[in-house]
């Protein structure tokens, strides 16, 4: 029996790989809400203007979102501005607007020309004792009322819970089948403190997925280090929309990052995102939302991080020259970006440094390399280098090999 690797088992491949998703998975068939400019502006640093939104909005628009969704209409009357200059753009993206579950902020959304509404109300014990005070039974009225009005006007409406893993399962599933035989587009579920993880995602996710006959809209937080994970394994029981933000800013912690979700489905199937989302634009649209917020990329950010495919030990260097893919789950030239070896330390390896010397045009033999890597080893035990010194040290070493001398009288 020809044995494969785990991964192998759980994710479709685009060589033709073992599909082993249960038929009601959407991890090769999902779509993208980004939420940059309605979650993202909840991100203590965030202040965006009219022409920063914009301005996001087409690079989104440019990367292949599905749905840019917007801060509500309700919050300013700036805000209301916004969301319609950016509804007249005329993007292939659809627009949404995320509002509270009540009449007067409706009527304000739907005629700022969105194409859909995003209700939510909490149905936790906490939502209901601390912030809206409505009972389940007020909750049902409430929704099915503003529910009846969005349809009339022929627009997309999503009904979301907030706080969906701390509410009471039978109230949950009570009010998703309710709005689902009502015609909502998606019912969704939020991890408003970002308490949930993966399994209980997935049981819940399964569950839902039992009673309603629409779509499901996922939004989990990030507070304990799960977002991405619950993301997919949403997907994985039948979740078909995940809510996104550029670098994942968004009240507290934040949201699910729109890289950090790429970088997962492309390894779960890589035909399907990279034929679907313009990913070379990742690391452009990144940079543009950290430098509208103020804040550095991470070194270790997915996929955009100075770090993210940049190789160091020996070892790895060795087999990355070789072929990438033995520590490389994900292609940088995917993405448009390079990918680094960092030659410049004790752990370096001839391999390394050969790479290096054929970058600089210098041809040695393997016995050289060898002994040129001994002496930039020798350095980086006496002090911190660089890329310079590296470099100095192969020059001086062809050099002296060269004029058959010692690379001490080289550097003389």
């Amino acid at each position: 029996m020809i044995a494969r690797p785990i991964a192998a088992l759980n994710h479709a491949t685009s060589s033709g790989g073992i599909r082993n998703h249960s038929d009601f998975s959407h991890v090769s068939c999902f779509k993208i809400i980004d939420s940059t400019l309605r979650e993202g502006e909840q991100f203590s640093n965030a202040f965006f203007d009219t022409e920063k939104k914009i301005e996001i909005a087409r690079a989104l628009d440019e990367f292949g979102v599905d749905y840019i969704e917007l801060t509500t209409p309700a919050a300013s009357e700036q805000s209301r501005a916004d969301c319609e200059a950016i509804c007249k753009l005329g993007l292939r993206a659809k627009i949404l607007t995320h509002i509270r579950c009540n009449m007067d902020d409706a009527r304000i959304a739907v005629e700022t020309g969105v194409h859909g509404v995003n209700l939510f109300l909490g149905t936790s014990s906490f939502s209901m004792k601390s912030s809206h005070g409505k009972k389940m039974s007020d909750v049902h009225k409430t929704a099915l009322e503003v529910i009846e009005y969005v349809k009339a006007r022929n627009i997309e409406i999503r009904f979301s819970s907030e706080d969906s893993f701390r509410s009471d399962l039978v109230d949950l599933l009570s009010i998703y089948q309710a709005v689902s035989k009502v015609g909502v587009n998606r019912v969704g579920i939020a991890d408003t403190v970002g308490c949930a993880n993966p399994q209980q995602v997935y049981d819940l996710i399964k569950t839902i997925r039992s009673v309603v006959s629409c779509e499901i809209e996922t939004h989990f937080h990030n507070d304990t280090g799960c977002a991405i994970a619950n993301a997919y394994s949403a997907l994985r029981a039948g979740a078909t929309h995940i809510d996104t933000t550029v670098l994942g800013i968004g009240e507290r912690n934040g949201i699910t990052p729109l890289g950090g979700l790429i970088a997962c489905m492309v390894v779960a199937d890589r035909d399907y995102v990279i034929n679907k989302y313009n990913i070379k634009k990742l690391k452009a649209i990144e940079q543009l939302v950290a430098d509208a917020v103020k804040i550095d990329i991470p070194f270790n950010n997915y996929i955009t991080g100075s770090c993210a495919f940049t190789h160091k030990a020996g070892v790895h260097a060795k087999a990355v020259l070789n072929n990438p893919s033995t520590y490389e789950v994900l292609n940088p030239a995917d993405f448009g970006i390079d990918r680094c070896i960092n030659f410049a330390s004790r752990l370096t390896g001839w391999n390394a440094i050969k790479a290096r010397a054929e970058a600089l045009s210098i041809s040695l033999t393997d016995a050289q390399y060898k002994e040129c890597t001994a002496k930039v080893k020798a350095l980086a035990d006496t002090r911190e280098i660089t890329a310079d010194d590296t470099d100095s040290i192969i020059i001086g070493f062809h050099d002296a090999q060269k004029l058959g001398v010692s690379i001490e009288c080289v550097r003389k």
